[in-house]
């Protein structure tokens, strides 16, 4: 009797594993499709009930933004039109999908998620502080149109134009100061945009600074 229920038993939890070695491996193929930008498999794995709000790996990201670092817009394009999509998600590190684009310099995906609902401004580091990092000043602008926060700080009181400053981006600094950008600001540690240029030794970065003021002493 007992050898009849533990083989009962044995079969039973051999029935529960097939269809979860089964879903991993859909899953791993699923994966697959993302990093080679094939959409149509994407579409059809969704359409089999795989979540698009999936969290794949340690950092705990989304397949959205694991699309995007990807560069698999085709995905990306699938993944913003599913009715269920989270585009406000956060990753471990509390990066958006929209940070990650904005990082990564993607001007095309920054449109596609704002006009899918993804917050431009929140509280803490924003997609304008990774824009500005990135130096993409296409991206900044596209952020800018949509009321980005010009001078919105950091945990640690860091805004926009200091990320620009302390990664050296011209274009994406120029741009900034251009629209408003308060230079004078200064981090938790007492530091302002100039302070950053000058540490970098980016003479073109003071340079824009001190032209600046130039022009604001004579006006």
């Amino acid at each position: 009797m007992l050898s009849r229920i533990a083989c009962v038993l044995v079969t039973f939890c051999l029935l529960l594993a097939c269809p979860t070695d089964s879903y991993a491996d859909s899953y791993a193929d699923f994966l697959f499709a993302i990093r080679f930008n094939d959409a149509e498999t994407v579409k059809n794995f969704l359409q089999q009930g795989i979540d698009v709000n999936s969290v794949e790996g340690e950092r705990g990201e989304t397949i959205l933004m694991i699309a995007l670092r990807e560069k698999a817009m085709r995905v990306v394009d699938v993944l913003l039109h599913s009715p269920d999509i989270r585009v406000a998600a956060r990753a471990k590190n509390g990066d958006t999908a929209l940070m990650i684009a904005s990082f990564l310099g993607n001007a095309t995906a920054v449109s596609q998620l704002i006009d899918a609902g993804a917050e431009v401004n929140q509280p803490g580091w924003t997609a304008l502080h990774y824009a500005a990092a990135s130096g993409n000043a296409e991206v900044v602008a596209i952020l800018l149109e949509h009321y980005a926060y010009i001078d919105a700080e950091s945990p640690n009181k860091t805004t926009p134009l200091m990320m620009a400053a302390r990664y050296g981006r011209a274009a994406a600094f120029q741009l900034l100061l251009d629209e408003g950008a308060d230079p004078d600001l200064k981090n938790d540690k007492g530091m302002t945009a100039l302070d950053f240029a000058i540490e970098l030794e980016r003479r073109d970065l003071i340079d824009i600074l001190n032209a600046r003021k130039t022009r604001s002493s004579s006006n």
